[in-house]
């Protein structure tokens, strides 16, 4: 209008409150509570007067660079624009994940309705200081200050950096708009508040979402611009950009109380739970949400750089401390750290850099958790009542789950959930290609739905940081698995060599008091999270080791790196049969037939650790046996307790216990030893060494004697102690297969007289071992294995005849490690065959 006489300005006046009330009728301004429309003291104010770097040099007026009462843009929509819209074609939010783009069946629409108006300043490509009107002329110039060459600034932070408003043409990682938000999307999805026919929520009110009309001022206003005037989200949704509030929202940037549940409060809740329900009373009862939990404070320079007020605290942050709306580029899910690359960082005041076209700024989920789960130095934020698990230390380790890009051999992060319980494909899994197989931390955690609690389903708080090792508990999965995605094996046959007939998918969440039995929709124990990457659920299984099964891609920064050290335990073992542990094999029952899938079944029957069921070998069953064969607390209740999969694998223990030292984090994530263990799997030579894997839950007194085990008979007592003091060093391996998980012989043992298709063998073949330096090693489950056995016997009538070789021949016979097939240089059984084979041992 250029400088207008005082009378002029008195009708400008006028128009300017008649637009207002125009905006208003329109739907594009509802004060949220304690916020008002003022304009002018917000950094749309493009005025002189505006209180922003980007403003202009010489023109006065305000809504000038926005609207027009007259000649307004008749292509854009309402209310009466003043500006060109932007010919750019977007790159529109995608993700596996979104239930809109599912709908459609193919990507988002191009943005329309008020997001093209908010985007002709915002996607960087047209002149912020171009107005169709003013001062009676067309297209002009306005001379504009702290711009981009005319346009829309990058920021101090850069363009990349996710803390621009210059939000460019790809608004992949940008929140998604221009979708039509109904009941069908909000069914499907399952996570977002339920709408009634006319798109309302609460259904029948639409106090909350609605379409804006006459009358009826909903808090967050669909706009009618979808097919036959449906409701869409659009930019306008959740900003009024009139408004004096933080980023222009309508309601709450920040949680000011801890939240209720699953009705959304507009007076405390954040802006996020205005459409997204996470299941109501699972977020809200989350470590992230809780008010007792999540009260570590960010640190200032975190705290100014994410734009929060100095001493916001996790639980007040919400969805921020890991999601953005307008994210860095490059990630995905909008999440706030979910990019790597060579500059940046997840320390104090410390971001991800990102780019789409940058090879080093990948998709890295990770990042999002190394911002507060990290040290205490590089940490986002300080330390409150309890301490954060440093899980990013744990990764850093000698042996730790490949975790980064770099490390997963497909070279991108395959992980991609497909719903609200980050379920995953199979394929992405490695079920038909095992370049898939990668870790990511929400493999394994919900962040949404996990509680500190060492029950997936208790109520409140405990100080556990995960699940309390044996008692009653047993093998239930803790609050940090709450809410997983996981995966319980169906059998059809109880061989060992028999895979699972099918798998039944665990996704949900149950919430407190839930039922904890295996049979529930939900995850309720631990190893339904591992079994889904630890089983052919995730990859094939042909049952021939090792020649048809080979992972030389095991051969990572996760598990050992040389040929020799690993001793060719590089192959996947089915971890779904190995762990099966079937009632009819419970206990002592003797001899099972072939059941087991063994070719020697005198006496013989299924062994396994405790992970998916008890194993019923009692104290009594074992004849005697001393309970403090084993330490506490599994000297309770022996046979008739369960085990978790992280008693044996995460981070290095202290010798005789399984729990973490000091702040150290449960779960396997990374150790010092090889196979993410708590202990050293393979002894050194010598004396037995007490700090193996084995002691953190049996007693020494397997390998120092003087105790009363399983194994015994009526003339020498207990036989650990027995061959202990005979022999002078023993290995547990010697006797017990390598992988103790499950096993088709008793006890775990080995029997060289019976070596089949876990070894790549047809039929059951004899080791020809001749002497004590004679052993026999082939992975995965042999490791200098000198065991033969040709009868077995309950735990205690043992003889020494039952022991030695079934001199076998031909082509049932396979060559000891010095290549020999004869096996006639030794008696068959017994005492003399006993000294052949294990005196002076290596």
């Amino acid at each position: 209008m250029g400088k207008c006489p005082p009378l002029a300005l008195g009708l400008w006046h006028v128009l300017t409150v008649a637009l207002l009330m125009l905006f208003i009728a329109a739907g594009d301004i509802r004060p949220a509570a304690a916020q008002q429309s003022d304009i002018a003291s917000t950094k749309h104010n493009l005025s002189t007067s505006g209180s922003g770097s980007v403003k202009s040099t010489s023109e006065s007026q305000i809504c000038v660079f926005c609207h027009t009462p007259h000649a307004a843009n008749v292509t854009a929509p309402p209310p009466l624009w003043n500006r060109e819209l932007s010919s750019a074609t977007y790159t529109t939010y995608t993700s596996n994940s979104l239930d809109a783009q599912t709908i459609l069946g193919g990507v988002l629409s191009q943005p329309g309705g008020s997001s093209k108006l908010c985007l002709s300043c915002h996607d960087g490509t047209m002149a912020l200081g171009t107005v169709g009107v003013l001062g009676g002329k067309t297209n002009v110039s306005v001379a504009m200050s702290g711009t981009d060459l005319g346009k829309m600034p990058a920021g101090p932070q850069g363009a990349t950096s996710g803390f621009t408003r210059n939000l460019g043409v790809n608004l992949s990682n940008d929140h998604p708009i221009s979708f039509t938000y109904d009941s069908t999307l909000a069914t499907t999805d399952g996570e977002l508040r339920g709408m009634d026919a006319q798109q309302r929520h609460p259904v029948g009110t639409g106090t909350v979402i609605g379409i804006r009309s006459s009358g009826y001022k909903p808090l967050l206003p669909l706009q009618n611009t979808g097919t036959g005037g449906a409701g869409q989200v659009q930019c306008t949704t959740c900003h009024d950009p009139h408004l004096n509030a933080s980023k222009f929202l309508r309601l709450n940037r920040l949680q000011t109380s801890q939240p209720a549940g699953s009705d959304f409060n507009p007076a405390i809740d954040q802006i996020c739970l205005g459409c997204h329900d996470k299941l109501g009373t699972a977020w809200s009862q989350s470590s992230h949400a809780s008010q007792t939990i999540a009260d570590e404070a960010y640190k200032l320079e975190s705290a100014t750089l994410r734009e929060f007020p100095t001493g916001t605290q996790v639980w007040q942050a919400a969805c921020l401390n890991c999601h953005d709306t307008h994210a860095v580029q490059g990630t995905r899910r909008l999440l706030r750290e979910g990019v790597s690359g060579s500059s940046g960082g997840t320390g104090v005041g410390s971001y991800k850099l990102g780019s789409t076209s940058s090879p080093n700024s990948v998709s890295a989920v990770e990042e999002t958790c190394y911002q507060c789960h990290t040290t205490s130095a590089n940490s986002v934020i300080g330390t409150a009542n309890g301490s954060v698990p440093d899980i990013k230390t744990d990764f850093s380790l000698l042996r730790h789950m490949p975790i980064t890009t770099s490390e997963q051999k497909s070279g991108v992060e395959t992980h991609n959930i497909k719903d609200r319980n980050f379920t995953e494909e199979r394929t992405t899994l490695g079920q038909l290609d095992v370049n898939n197989r990668h870790a990511e931390c929400t493999d394994c955690h919900n962040p949404h739905r996990v509680t500190r609690n060492s029950l997936f389903n208790g109520t409140g708080v405990n100080t556990q940081r995960t699940h309390t090792p044996g008692g009653t508990n047993g093998n239930l999965a803790s609050g940090a698995l709450r809410g997983a995605f996981g995966i319980e094996p169906v059998y059809g046959s109880r061989s060992f060599f028999a895979v699972p007939n099918s798998f039944t998918e665990k996704t949900g969440d149950g919430g407190q008091g839930a039922s904890t039995a295996v049979a529930s929709t939900w995850v309720t124990r631990e190893y339904q999270v591992c079994l889904k990457c630890h089983s052919d659920y995730a990859y094939s299984d042909d049952n021939v080791y090792p020649s048809g099964n080979s992972r030389p891609e095991l051969a990572s920064p996760g598990t050992p790196a040389a040929a020799t050290e690993r001793n060719n335990y590089t192959r996947y073992t089915n971890q779904a049969r190995e762990f099966q542990a079937p009632v009819t094999h419970q206990g002592a029952p003797g001899s099972q037939g072939t059941d087991a899938g063994a070719g020697n079944n005198t006496n013989n029957h299924r062994s396994w650790h405790p992970v998916m069921d008890i194993t019923g070998r009692t104290t009594a069953l074992r004849n005697g046996a001393s309970a403090n064969s084993w330490l506490a607390p599994w000297n309770a209740n022996v046979g008739n307790q369960t085990m978790h999969c992280t008693d044996c694998h995460g981070n290095a223990t202290a010798s005789g216990t399984i729990t973490p030292s000091g702040t150290n984090p449960w779960g396997p994530h990374g150790s010092t030893n090889n196979f993410l263990l708590k202990g050293p799997w393979n002894t050194s030579s010598g004396s037995p060494d007490t700090n193996a894997l084995c002691f953190r839950c049996h007693s020494t007194v397997y390998a120092n004697g003087g105790g009363t085990t399983g194994f015994r008979n009526s003339d020498r007592g207990d036989l650990h102690s027995y061959h202990r003091e005979k022999v002078g060093s023993m290995r547990c391996n010697w006797c017990h297969v390598a992988v103790p998980h499950g096993w088709k012989n008793k006890s775990f043992l080995v029997n060289l007289n019976d070596v089949g298709a876990e070894a790549g063998q047809s039929g059951s073949k004899e080791v020809a071992i001749s002497g004590s330096s004679s052993n026999y090693s082939e992975g995965p489950y042999y490791r200098r294995a000198k065991l033969k056995i040709v009868t077995f016997r309950q735990n205690s009538n043992w003889v020494e005849s039952d022991c030695g070789s079934a001199q076998k021949t031909g082509t049932n016979l396979i060559a000891n490690s010095q290549g020999s097939t004869s096996n006639n240089t030794n008696p068959a059984t017994g005492k003399d065959w006993m000294t052949n084979t294990c005196s002076s041992p290596p």
